[in-house]
């Protein structure tokens, strides 16, 4: 073989090889087309609250750690901003502070401008400002300092700090073994540059993020255009090849009707909520619940509490709410992993008894409580209101609740549909005897459920008070036997409902269907979606 033929075999070869880079790189060249929900409210990750806006964000932001699937659908946490993390313990006084030591990889912005440690400082401290107000900002109650942070008003007691342009440091106040999952892979705590964040407003007005293509972002796509739809494409700058879609096009659909029809014109590859029953089961992760006031008369009363909670009808509300609906069995939904494979709900078991022919029993004992706390029947207690989120499913399962407490305790209590800021106004204030809401969790570990119900906690939003319920949590916090944490889970969320804190009333659950040439979707738990590992199935 002479030398000019060896030379143009290894070009041809060389060549081939590129080409079949080049499919890998982009998938094939897939584009495609989603909808999980409706137009973007919020494309500032401490506010966006909506899967659609969290979707949007996890593909054009990178966090520390990324959630990725393997070939079974098996998901695991990897580096991404993160190149590695050291972990070193330190016993201190009432339990062990862990410090988490990132060094970040060599990235870019979008614009050409290094990703810095300086931009997780940034975007973690604004986060859990109060002046933020973000609806998120529990997620960082795990780092030292948080409380102490916001209640000084002083960002810099968030112990989180840039020790150099790559590393980053992380203090937390226990071992909180889900940081790495659940806090550095969530949109709210991606980084954020602050001069793209603080940059004067334009003369029209509006916020930093209104213009998705004009964002800087750090992420793997980039918002090429925006309209009637958003579409992401591969942002060139990213760190490494963007292996997945070649452009990912969001759709907007208010109802899960409207999404199933964008699905069925195939203008859709993959939809969420859909309206068909046989797609994709997603367990919402999340408590319909009421809430009582443990510090507010007549609800001090443990007897009264118990008797209203002993007399909610779960099964009937769930007949309200629809298909996919289930009656509660704990404050803690399923979904939410037990320590190594699991589910805790699961593991745990019922704690709430939703057997139709026990409810006559739980009525005659009720009766009896409100006969033992001194009231001849419930009229005796007058005019209660029960607060809630004014919505069509929220309407029906009050007034629903509100004529249960009557039938069988006598009980005058009234349903007033508020908005959600008025609602949240009357918790935080503690103007209220009753509310009904949806109770989530800033993470999906069964603590982060817990956490909110500590004395001290500002979640703590029933002014519940238990010397035992806070000596188990910070026994939680700092355990090191994984076996023996999940343990003291389930002991505390048992004592947080026989002492009457909260009635939980049901979960619901959502679908979502995909084509069936395509794979590599992941949902997290906590509602987003990342399509960046689509491609089409070869088999």
């Amino acid at each position: 073989m002479n030398r000019s033929f060896r030379r143009l075999l290894t070009l041809f070869l060389l060549l081939a090889l590129l080409l079949l880079t080049g499919c890998t790189k982009a998938s094939d060249g897939l584009s495609l087309s989603v909808c999980v929900g409706g137009e973007p409210e919020s494309l500032d990750p401490i506010y966006a609250t909506t899967p659609g806006d969290q979707t949007i964000l996890n593909h054009l932001y990178e966090n520390l750690m990324r959630v990725t699937a393997d070939a079974s659908g098996q998901t695991s946490v990897t580096y991404a901003m993160a190149k590695s993390v050291d972990m070193e313990e330190e016993t201190v006084e009432g339990g062990v502070a862990v410090t988490y030591t990132f060094r970040l990889r060599s990235a870019r912005w979008s614009d050409g401008q290094a990703v810095k440690a300086s931009d997780f400082v940034y975007a973690w401290q604004r986060l859990a400002d109060p002046a933020s107000k973000s609806p998120h900002a529990e997620l960082l109650s795990c780092v030292s300092g948080f409380s102490e942070a916001r209640e000084a008003g002083d960002m810099s007691l968030l112990q989180v700090s840039a020790k150099n342009d790559s590393t980053l440091t992380v203090v937390l106040n226990g071992r909180h073994d889900w940081f790495l999952k659940e806090v550095c892979t969530a949109p709210a705590a991606m980084p954020l540059r602050q001069d793209a964040v603080e940059k004067p407003a334009s003369s029209a007005g509006g916020s930093w993020w209104d213009s998705p293509s004009a964002l800087v972002t750090n992420g793997p796509y980039l918002a090429a255009e925006s309209g009637d739809t958003l579409r992401l494409e591969p942002n060139t700058r990213y760190y490494a090849d963007v292996t997945g879609p070649q452009s990912i096009t969001f759709h907007f659909a208010d109802t899960p009707e409207e999404a199933q029809a964008l699905y069925e014109s195939k203008t859709a590859d993959a939809v969420w909520p859909a309206a068909e029953d046989d797609g994709i089961w997603l367990p919402a992760l999340e408590t319909n619940a009421v809430v009582f006031n443990c510090a507010a008369e007549p609800f001090s009363d443990v007897r009264l509490r118990q008797a209203l909670f002993l007399t909610v009808d779960r099964n009937a509300l769930v007949e309200i709410v629809g298909t996919f609906a289930k009656p509660a069995e704990g404050l803690i939904p399923s979904g939410v992993p037990e320590s190594g494979e699991g589910d805790f709900r699961t593991t745990g078991g019922p704690l709430l008894d939703n057997d139709p022919d026990e409810y006559a029993a739980a009525c005659s004992q009720a009766k009896a409580l409100i006969q033992e706390a001194g009231y001849n029947n419930g009229e005796d207690l007058g005019e209660l209101e029960y607060l809630y989120v004014k919505s069509d499913e929220n309407d029906a399962v009050a007034e629903a609740l509100c004529q249960q407490w009557r039938d069988v305790l006598n009980m005058q209590v009234t349903p007033k549909a508020l908005s959600e800021q008025a609602l949240t106004a009357a918790l935080q204030n503690g103007e209220y005897t009753l509310a009904g809401l949806r109770l989530t969790a800033s993470a999906n570990d069964a603590e982060c459920y817990l956490s909110n119900w500590i004395s001290e906690s500002a979640g703590n939003i029933a002014r519940y008070e238990s010397t035992a319920y806070d000596t188990l949590m910070s026994v939680i916090a700092s355990a090191g036997d994984g076996a023996a944490r999940m343990g003291c889970l389930h002991d505390a969320e048992e004592l947080l409902l026989m002492d009457y804190t909260l009635a939980p009333l049901y979960n619901t659950g959502t679908t979502w269907v995909m084509r069936d040439n395509l794979t590599g979707a992941i949902r997290d738990p906590r509602g987003w979606f990342t399509f960046s590992g689509v491609f089409t199935r070869t088999t």
